[in-house]
């Protein structure tokens, strides 16, 4: 939507009024701009949109009723700039709701505003943890409205797409461990056509799906709440876009905790950090099942980790002959087990409907895994989020176009980290043959000589979406801030579980601003108990109430 006409004059002086003043005392936004990925005209356009932001503010009315977000929950839209060089040209709206604070006028801080990570995932679940009276945020909820957004091409924000939905989620999927050159070729073939979706179905934005233009988006919404500062929840992919935030706007920043970090160096964003992922997720797989042989005596798995391999590479086989249900093969059963080294609390559910299939029970694991093609817009959102992961991903940084590469560093990979190691790589090797614009990465930091108040970085030491060293990567990029590692323990999300040893810090942080004097060691939260088959429900497709962070998607789908 263009906007100068309909400002007309105003819109002029608004536009002359700022860049005067940015040429006289730039901002640091502005200052910086050199090593940010950004210049002057991002700077001086992210400070229009915000001073229109501002004005316009939010109309909050009820969430239309297909949200599926009841009330007291509001919902409203924020017009941003799709090219901040361009503040003035076409407008793009960005879906936000809130929950109000629950505590007094005297208790209220402000906004809380969150972002689940992704690239793709939607915050808009956010003040449901209100709603559904979760106990870990009933502290910070009596000081803080509960805010999310859906990112730019996220949802109900300027959605984007790559391939059509039902094509996108119908199984089974070829095999992602190949068997032989052939193997690879389907693969290469099938990346190469989703890039080239990308570009046919959503080429307009794919130049502007950048986690710099996504910060600058979180600093328009900042403004239109009426906030002078930001205060800032994020997730797995969600502290990089903290950490730009902080890097662009620190003098913007309030409170802000970081929790499951991707490492910001420009050299690891992202073929890197995906690459490292592999790793990782070998990992937390084999702590899985070390603890699945632990508890045989409930799941009849194996009772070493090597008998649980091999169950697991048996099962793999019997899909690959014969898809199981007709649709589930060895890819579909990846998606499925990862949620294991993800999350702590899939622990038992994932063991559970394994074993029942051990036990005879093929259709808990069909039902655990095959697709729903009825479900429109469940698939859509699917389509939709793993579009927007891999346009953000694609143009925040140059990925390697030689296959040769990719071939090299995945197959030595793969000696060692099989799990998840192909299935990784033919999910990011679009970015090979991207056809549109890929940017340099940011040079994140700050510190409180640029305005940067101390930031708080949560992180598990055996954290399989994004590995233990990213969290004191950024801890050393931004000055002043402090590191809580939770020790012997590797969920993502480590926010979102009973721990007291970070829950009190976090509400004493975000209600004070106090942090320790020095970075922070915890124990780890309590390991899942080992609940036999027929003792609970097959893991549901849809996220548990105890993880909000589950429908939010990490960085490996």
């Amino acid at each position: 939507m263009i906007r100068t006409a309909a400002l007309g004059s105003a819109a002029t002086l608004i536009t002359g009024t700022l860049a005067a003043s940015l040429l006289l005392a730039p901002s640091a936004t502005a200052a910086t701009a050199g090593r940010d990925g950004g210049g002057a005209a991002e700077a001086i356009g992210v400070q229009i949109a915000a001073a229109r932001a501002a004005r316009s503010g939010i109309e909050w009315k009820d969430c239309p009723a297909d949200w599926g977000f009841e009330k007291p929950i509001q919902c409203g839209w924020v017009k941003v700039p799709l090219d901040y060089t361009k503040p003035f040209g076409k407008t793009i709206e960005l879906a936000v709701d809130r929950i109000g604070s629950t505590g007094t006028k005297e208790e209220r801080q402000g906004a809380l505003v969150y972002n689940p990570g992704g690239p793709g995932g939607s915050g808009m679940r956010f003040p449901r943890r209100v709603t559904t009276k979760s106990p870990l945020w009933v502290n910070t909820s009596k000081a803080y409205d509960f805010v999310g957004f859906d990112p730019r091409g996220v949802g109900h924000s300027a959605p984007i797409s790559c391939i059509d939905p039902q094509e996108f989620v119908k199984a089974p999927k070829a095999d992602p461990v190949p068997s032989n050159e052939a193997d690879k070729r389907a693969q290469r073939k099938l990346a190469a056509e989703y890039a080239d979706g990308c570009k046919e179905r959503s080429g307009e934005m794919l130049p502007h799906m950048t986690t710099p233009n996504t910060a600058r988006d979180l600093d328009v919404i900042r403004a239109a709440l009426g906030e002078k500062k930001l205060n800032y929840l994020g997730v797995s992919y969600g502290t990089y876009l903290g950490g730009v935030y902080a890097t662009l706007f620190p003098s913007h920043v309030r409170r802000m905790i970081v929790d499951s970090v991707v490492d910001p160096d420009r050299d690891n964003i992202w073929y890197e950090a995906n690459l490292g992922q592999d790793v990782a997720f070998q990992t937390r797989w084999n702590d899985w099942q070390d603890w699945v042989a632990k508890n045989d005596s409930v799941f009849h798995i194996g009772n070493t980790r090597a008998k649980v391999e091999a169950k697991y590479q048996e099962l793999r086989a019997a899909a690959k002959a014969n898809p199981i249900g007709g649709v589930v093969g060895p890819a579909e059963l990846i998606g499925f087990f990862q949620g294991a080294p993800y999350y702590d609390s899939s622990w038992v559910p994932v063991a559970q409907t394994w074993s029942k299939y051990i036990a005879g029970d093929t259709q808990a694991l069909v039902d655990a895994i095959a697709p729903d093609m009825s479900d429109l817009a469940g698939n859509a959102a699917s389509e939709n989020s793993n579009a927007v992961y891999t346009a953000v991903e694609c143009a925040d940084a140059k990925w390697p176009t030689s296959w040769a590469k990719w071939d090299r560093d995945n197959t030595k990979l793969h000696q060692k980290y099989p799990f998840l190691t192909w299935s990784n790589a033919w999910m990011n090797l679009p970015c090979a043959t991207w056809k549109s614009k890929q940017s340099n990465p940011i040079e994140v930091g700050a510190s409180a000589k640029r305005g940067l108040p101390p930031v708080l970085i949560v992180q598990s030491e055996r954290d399989a979406a994004t590995p233990y060293e990213g969290g004191v990567s950024l801890h050393r990029r931004l000055g002043g801030s402090r590191l809580i590692t939770e020790q012997n323990a590797g969920s993502h999300g480590v926010t979102s579980l009973v721990n007291p040893c970070i829950n009190t810090r976090v509400d004493t942080y975000l209600l004070t601003g106090k942090v320790d004097a020095k970075d922070v060691k915890c124990g780890p939260h309590a390991t899942p108990v080992a609940v036999a088959p027929a003792a609970a429900k097959s893991l549901a497709k849809t996220p548990g109430a105890d993880l909000p962070a589950r429908e939010e998607l990490p960085s490996v789908r």
